[in-house]
């Protein structure tokens, strides 16, 4: 896994923005579309907003020039060429709720560039087992060129909380959700307290989440800097969840100071 660490979260997001831009261009201009899958939260904002402004044409207003002095791709995402996923959502939570993925992935994704063709993950559906089987078809029809994730606290990667299952083929499946994970979202300001946070979701698998061409790896914030230490420096195993990232021959993981900052001297 390749390790990048900038001195704070804005140009971590800027930074991998632009290598998510180009696997985007590089999947359209060899195939004729994208397919991406996007996390979404307070983690992933900052990296988000960057990408989303790559639909602008007036990118002269912007710093065009890398820290190592070379010139940065600036052309335009066509964002009519991308078809997008997301990676979880609670179960029995409605579209409108603050806390629901599905509402993130609108506003912080689809509402910004226009996407046409993306899929939600149905949480409330009345046929849950059905709507799963749907997403994930969709999902497995073609194959994916790019995820953008995060990690848990935890070191959950989606909602797969430790022990992850590490075996399964589904694309998608439903999890149970540990309390730390939970308490998370409550730090994260989405539910008034723990007694209101969802104890079920649904996931991406980790399986399905490595079958992705490339991964890019958002992680800023002090509050994930044990997750990645762990993720980069225990045993790959279920109990951490990330550490299976290190398996996929072409991930990269952006950090801030912050979230980088119990790493051994070696990393």
């Amino acid at each position: 896994m390749l390790l990048k660490i900038f001195d704070d979260k804005v140009a971590l997001g800027r930074a991998a923005a632009e290598q998510a831009a180009t696997a985007i261009r590089r999947a359209i201009a060899e195939r004729g579309q994208a397919r991406i899958v996007a996390a979404t939260a307070a983690s992933q904002r900052e990296f988000l907003d960057a990408l989303t402004q790559m639909q602008r044409t007036d990118w002269t207003k912007l710093d065009s020039t890398k820290l190592d002095g070379t010139k940065i791709d600036r052309a335009k995402i066509d964002w009519t060429k991308v078809e997008a996923f997301h990676l979880d959502e609670y179960i029995g939570l409605p579209l409108t709720h603050p806390g629901s993925f599905r509402k993130m992935f609108i506003e912080q994704l689809i509402a910004k560039t226009g996407i046409a063709r993306y899929h939600l993950i149905p949480g409330d559906a009345d046929d849950l087992p059905a709507a799963i089987r749907e997403v994930g078809n969709q999902l497995t029809s073609a194959p994916i060129d790019v995820a953008f994730l995060g990690i848990g606290e935890n070191g959950h990667i989606a909602f797969n909380d430790p022990p992850a299952d590490f075996t399964t083929e589904d694309p998608y499946l439903i999890v149970d959700l540990d309390e730390a994970s939970r308490r998370q979202q409550v730090g994260e300001a989405w539910f008034s307290d723990i007694s209101q946070v969802p104890k079920r979701a649904i996931s991406m698998s980790p399986r399905q989440i490595l079958k992705a061409g490339e991964l890019i790896v958002i992680v800023p914030d002090q509050r994930k800097a044990q997750a990645v230490k762990a993720c980069l420096e225990a045993e790959i195993s279920p109990m951490v969840p990330a550490s299976i990232l290190r398996t996929h021959p072409n991930a990269t993981l952006y950090l801030d100071r912050a979230s980088a900052s119990l790493l051994s001297p070696h990393q």
